[in-house]
């Protein structure tokens, strides 16, 4: 089926701090009420009442890197800026262009780092915008992101303690993300996921829309909803990771990588163009903006893939299978020897090719890593790190990802937090790169 779905850039992302904002944020927080439900008339998931999700990555934290396109046999694009159009467009069977998933999702990756330069501009290089004021109503919102954090402690326990090396508004605005994209995550793998619908998520999408607009429905709304009138926060990747939880609700196949791409983006690369705004670029980096957003972007890629890659049993069992259809047909596969869960030279083989591929995108990542504010470095690097071991399990499993669920131990996880600190203390590179603005 065709991965040409809905791609609509918003100018009501671009969130101002006016009269006519403050007004309606307060109106909104005036009607809290942190005991009802998250979904009207559904009780999809109770306020702060959350389960393990399936496929995003939690690891709200996101470098930067180009040669995204290498690990499907194409050229480094260059600095970001630039990339070559001929290498993003596939001919259909009539002869007409059409953009492949890579540059639908950069086009994206365009729009968010434009409304940052302009959020930079306007506001003389302030990073962040002063709080804004409600009266009567500032021990609910302090309430409502202590609750955030609380959330992100329970379920990302490596990635907030990454958090609190970061300044105080970027960590409560992190937290923030956090609850909402796992809240949405929720929807189609939480409890209730067997009534979801279409029409509920359209009911997420249109509350996602007040939320911008300074109208919060609940507590952990009036977080999220602070958060992006302070930073340049587009509201499109929050709109994109609802996609593709419809996805979820049709779509158990991929016929190509291309599709493939769209749906890790959808899930989990939106998660990093959604922080990067937060946790900020260094300003001695000499990076351009569209390449910290397109590590940004390749990191989230590699978490999914990685996911995907740890947990084909897992999703075979409920009938799914997020490999490219065509790559194991050419390894000589069938989805017959997926259900199997038969581990022989040819899965090995064709594992082998799927782990190469997301390590590309790990190491696209890792280049852009120090291009990010330095208090925001470390659970960055803890999230690479952990979760390309997470590869190296596999290996160590023999390739058996039907059976045996590769995780990364607690001695491993305590032994990359000094590592990921290390290295979040290298300052940006100022030698020629393809990160070096011209």
């Amino acid at each position: 089926m065709s991965v040409a779905l809905f791609w609509v850039i918003s100018p009501t992302s671009e969130v101002s701090s006016s009269t006519g904002f403050l007004e309606s944020v307060r109106e909104g927080i005036r009607n809290l009420d942190s005991s009802r439900s998250i979904s009207q008339g559904r009780n999809l998931i109770c306020n702060g009442r959350f389960r393990k999700g399936r496929k995003y990555s939690r690891n709200l934290s996101y470098p930067n890197a180009d040669s995204r396109y290498s690990c499907l046999g194409e050229s480094n694009p260059g600095d970001g800026r630039n990339l070559s159009v001929i290498s993003s467009m596939v001919a259909s069977p009539a002869g007409e262009i059409a953009l492949t998933s890579e540059q639908k999702v950069y086009d994206v990756v365009l729009k968010q780092a434009a409304l940052v330069k302009r959020q930079l501009r306007s506001s003389d290089n302030l990073e962040v915008k002063p709080d804004i004021v409600l009266p009567g109503s500032l021990s609910l919102l302090s309430e409502a992101y202590d609750r955030c954090g609380e959330v992100c402690a329970e379920y990302a326990k490596t990635f907030y303690l990454g958090t609190l090396l970061m300044t105080p508004e970027r960590r409560r605005a992190i937290w923030a993300i956090y609850v909402w994209c796992r809240r949405t995550d929720e929807l189609v793998d939480g409890p209730n996921a067997s009534h979801m619908t279409p029409e509920a998520l359209d009911r997420w999408e249109a509350r996602l829309e007040d939320v911008f607009g300074g109208r919060p429905f609940d507590m952990l709304d009036a977080a999220l909803s602070d958060t992006v009138s302070k930073f340049p926060v587009d509201i499109q990747p929050f709109r994109d990771m609802i996609e593709g939880m419809r996805m979820d609700l049709w779509k158990s196949r991929y016929k190509n990588f291309d599709e493939l791409y769209l749906y890790c983006y959808y899930v989990a690369g939106t998660v990093g163009l959604m922080s990067v705004p937060v946790m900020g670029i260094a300003p001695e980096s000499q990076a351009t903006t569209e390449s910290v957003y397109n590590a940004a972007l390749a990191l989230g890629i590699a978490n999914q893939l990685t996911n995907i890659l740890r947990d084909v049993g897992e999703d075979a069992r409920r009938g799914r299978i997020y490999l490219p259809q065509d790559e194991l047909a050419q390894a000589g596969l069938s989805e017959d020897d997926i259900f199997a869960g038969k581990v022989t030279d040819k899965w090995r083989n064709f594992m082998k090719n799927q782990i190469t591929r997301a390590r590309k995108f790990f190491d696209d990542a890792e280049k852009g890593v120090t291009e990010l504010s330095s208090a925001s470095r470390w659970p960055v690097w803890a999230s690479l790190l952990l979760y390309s071991q997470i590869l190296d399990e596999i290996e160590v499993n023999d390739y058996n990802n039907f059976t045996r669920r590769a995780y990364v131990n607690k001695p491993k996880k305590i032994l990359a937090l000094p590592i990921a600190y290390a290295k979040s203390l290298v300052p940006p590179s100022r030698t020629s790169s393809p990160f070096v603005k011209a």
